[in-house]
């Protein structure tokens, strides 16, 4: 699948924090970090990303201090595609991600992959869970 991906925040969070290196969400992470998986970014979600990774609960989860989350985020955007969003009407989505769904709308082949069920149902069509968007990664190769 060499589709463009929108990699929610929970994504990434869950990537870090896991000890499975081998679950989705680690595999996905690491897709990213090395520069294999091509992915859409923008400001609005590198600051979500840092804001919820350096949240104290989720901190204490990973490990990381501050510096290490920046850096983490630093290799992040040297590998993915910079997009500026046209900011969507708020209350679009339940769960405040008006910015990933305008993200996602920068590219109409631009699939989403992401944790949140509420999210997924706005872009349907669209949306993957991590394992079934590594599933047909894998499928399409």
């Amino acid at each position: 699948m060499s589709v463009l991906a929108v990699v929610d925040t929970n994504v990434v969070a869950a990537g870090l924090m896991t000890a499975d290196e081998s679950s989705p969400t680690a595999r996905i992470l690491d897709l990213m970090l090395s520069g294999s998986l091509r992915f859409l970014l923008s400001v609005e979600l590198l600051t979500e990303y840092r804001e919820v990774l350096l949240r104290p609960k989720i901190a204490r989860s990973h490990g990381l201090s501050a510096d290490e989350v920046d850096r983490v985020l630093a290799d992040l955007v040297l590998h993915a595609a910079l997009r500026e969003i046209t900011p969507l009407a708020a209350g679009l989505s339940p769960s405040g991600d008006e910015h990933v769904v305008a993200l996602l709308a920068v590219d109409p082949g631009a699939v989403l992959v992401t944790g949140d069920k509420a999210l997924a149902r706005l872009v349907a069509s669209r949306a993957f869970s991590p394992g079934r968007f590594l599933a047909l990664r894998l499928a399409s190769r």
